[in-house]
């Protein structure tokens, strides 16, 4: 079995923040490959569904930790436990400050730069865990990322965020085959960063 894990903060009044951008991607895959309804566990909401791989359905847990960020990897850890998930089976979706907004890049261990749902992900699992960057841009000063990665995404950004979760959700096949640079590839030219010229497919 897969985990995917896709950080954020519990409750309505987040659910439009960046540092939301996890959830968001969770729910994306978890509609377009038609998971399970959500239910409470690992203290978080779970869906199990299957995604298709060369036909062949891979088996897929979607894990929104609802312990808010900071203390993500408990939910992580739990779940990980109860059904024996290897950490290589891991991957976490999560805000990224350090790339443009709606560019996406995957990664395997490596420095958390501050992102406090990782460290504590780290601390209760382990580092080497994949990581599906989504870049939300960073604000340019670092007393303002706090408020910054808590308010909403700008409703002049909807449209590439939309198109980032219906590419991660249209290209899992790649990821669940374990084949990260090419999920990578593939997301970049289903949905291009603003800004970004089109590459033809």
């Amino acid at each position: 079995m897969l985990l995917w894990v896709g950080l954020g903060n519990p409750g309505d009044k987040y659910a439009g923040n960046r540092h939301n951008i996890g959830f968001m991607a969770i729910d994306a895959i978890g509609d377009y490959h038609n998971f399970s309804g959500e239910k409470s566990k690992f203290k978080g909401l779970i869906r199990e569904g299957n995604v298709l791989v060369d036909g062949r359905p891979t088996k897929v847990l979607l894990l929104k930790p609802l312990t808010f960020m900071n203390e993500s990897g408990r939910s992580v850890q739990q779940a990980m436990q109860f059904y024996k998930i290897p950490l290589q089976n891991l991957v976490v979706f999560h805000d990224e400050l350090d790339l443009a907004p709606g560019k996406f890049r995957m990664k395997t261990g490596g420095g958390i730069a501050g992102h406090n749902g990782l460290r504590s992900i780290r601390q209760h699992v382990g580092e080497d865990f994949h990581r599906a960057r989504l870049g939300i841009g960073h604000p340019g000063q670092k007393n303002k990322v706090h408020s910054y990665v808590l308010s909403d995404f700008a409703k002049s950004e909807a449209s590439w965020v939309q198109d980032m979760m219906d590419a991660l959700a249209r290209a899992a096949d790649l990821l669940a085959g374990g084949a990260m640079d090419k999920y990578q590839t593939r997301v970049d030219l289903l949905a291009p960063p603003p800004g970004a010229k089109p590459r033809r497919n």
